[in-house]
């Protein structure tokens, strides 16, 4: 395949989130082929199962832009201890009604940005906990919980050049991870 689609999922909602900064500058990481689609879930209806027969609007966007894509990243703060409420939402609507999991067999890779000192460790952990179920392959090393700190992004929005290094690593890795389950 030449052309890798990845869905980009960032359990943030807030106008200068760190984890949206981190996705857009990550994606100026990866090599030609790979495209990066940041996916809008602020719209989403909380999730109610009677709905399932018929999703709105924003549900069935959400749906095939996965569906459309070969690989998924999350960027995801961490909302005590856990992925934040609009997280958990997209999740649960793009992989209902039972039997129609948009997430299954996608390759997807996970990391966040926290003011905190273990960087969404614990949302991260409980983000993979629920790709696992969802049958979403999920790269394992290496991990990614990364610290806001000064420096992290420079003043045109990249990654700052403390942190490109182990960046670059995370995003080949993450390449070489997509390209193996993508099929």
């Amino acid at each position: 395949m030449s052309q890798y689609q990845i869905a980009v999922v960032v359990g943030s909602l807030r106008k200068d989130s760190f984890n949206q900064k981190m996705a857009t500058a990550l994606a100026k990481l990866a090599p030609a082929g790979f495209v990066f689609k940041q996916l809008q879930i602020a719209d989403l209806p909380l999730y109610n199962q009677d709905d399932d027969g018929n999703p709105s609007a924003a549900v069935k966007r959400l749906k095939a832009d996965i569906s459309a894509s070969q690989g998924l990243l999350f960027l995801t703060p961490e909302y005590n201890r856990s992925i934040p409420g609009v997280l958990k939402n997209a999740i649960d609507h793009a992989s209902r009604p039972y039997g129609q999991n948009a997430w299954a067999g996608k390759p997807a890779g996970v990391l966040g940005v926290s003011v905190g000192a273990i960087g969404t460790a614990l949302a991260q952990q409980h983000l993979r906990n629920i790709l696992a179920y969802l049958d979403a392959p999920t790269l394992g090393q290496p991990e990614a919980f990364i610290h806001a700190k000064d420096g992290l992004f420079d003043a045109e929005g990249n990654i700052g050049e403390g942190s490109k290094k182990f960046l670059q690593g995370w995003m080949d890795a993450y390449v070489a991870w997509v390209k193996k389950h993508a099929g």
